[in-house]
């Protein structure tokens, strides 16, 4: 008697996107721990890729290191021309950079994730987001203060960030951020405008769950961050700047910041399922 054919496994429903540029090495390092954490908790659940800027791609994957197989490497491409045209000529390195291109995965749900943004547990958010169709169409993180640069006025006053966002399949995020262009004219000067942008382009579209800070903290050692890790993930603001050019309390705000990386680095990989380098 014949063998019944094997099932095919589903198909994944997910798909999870990092953007990398030329960072510290110490942001690369969060980047490997970032993949490594999601891959843990959606493994063949999800599709992964990373969008590579401004370094060649070879580079990127030496300096990030060994990540799971099934994570793919893009260069960065497709900036929609409704974008490109409003881009300051002195913008800060990296603004738009997470929309070449706006969608990896238009098919399916889309998460997006800051490199220096890790992941040990599942927010709530995102399950009720993946789970509950009806329980909102987008997700975005909460923030310690308001950050949205001239977009300001079109995204309330709940403080959010863009270090994690979840758009629905099929949402199509190039027409949703050029209708608000539209609306509000002028150029793209900042990280925070970046930020603003999509903030208030998603809220204008639907209803946005929010990852909370006890569950993924803002995770530095300057004030109004938060020095501790949340409950599922912290995200590592700043760790991707090879020099910070201020002090804190009178000391190198670049040696605080490393103390602070170095302090929960252990920790770090312990939670993602590695064993930690040796020093």
């Amino acid at each position: 008697m014949p063998l019944p054919p094997a099932s095919a496994a589903p198909r994944p429903s997910l798909g999870i996107r990092w953007t990398i540029g030329d960072v510290s090495p110490r942001g690369f390092e969060a980047l490997r721990l970032s993949l490594w954490g999601v891959w843990r908790l959606f493994a063949e659940a999800a599709r992964y890729a990373v969008v590579v800027n401004s370094v060649d791609l070879e580079e990127v994957l030496r300096r990030t290191g060994p990540v799971p197989d099934a994570v793919a490497w893009h260069p960065a491409h497709g900036l929609p021309a409704a974008l490109a045209g409003r881009l300051d000529a002195g913008m800060a390195e990296g603004v738009a950079w997470k929309f070449a291109p706006p969608r990896l995965f238009p098919e399916l749900a889309e998460l997006s994730l800051d490199n220096d943004l890790i992941l040990w547990d599942r927010p709530e958010a995102v399950r009720a987001w993946l789970d509950d169709p009806a329980g909102g169409p987008f997700v975005l993180a909460e923030d310690v203060v308001p950050a949205f640069g001239r977009f300001a006025p079109w995204c309330g006053p709940e403080p959010r960030n863009t270090g994690i966002r979840g758009l629905p399949a099929g949402f199509d995020l190039t027409a949703a951020l050029a209708s608000l262009l539209d609306a509000v004219p002028g150029p793209l000067a900042s990280e925070l405008d970046e930020q603003g942008l999509q903030v208030a382009a998603l809220q204008r579209a639907g209803a946005c769950r929010t990852v909370t800070l006890d569950e993924v903290s803002v995770c530095s050692p300057f004030w109004p961050h938060r020095a501790e890790l949340g409950r599922c993930g912290a995200h590592f603001v700043g760790l991707n700047a090879r020099h910070i050019p201020w002090s804190y309390h009178d000391r190198p705000a670049t040696e605080v910041r490393s103390e602070h990386w170095e302090a929960h680095r252990p920790t770090l990989y312990r939670l993602v399922g590695l064993d930690a380098p040796a020093v």
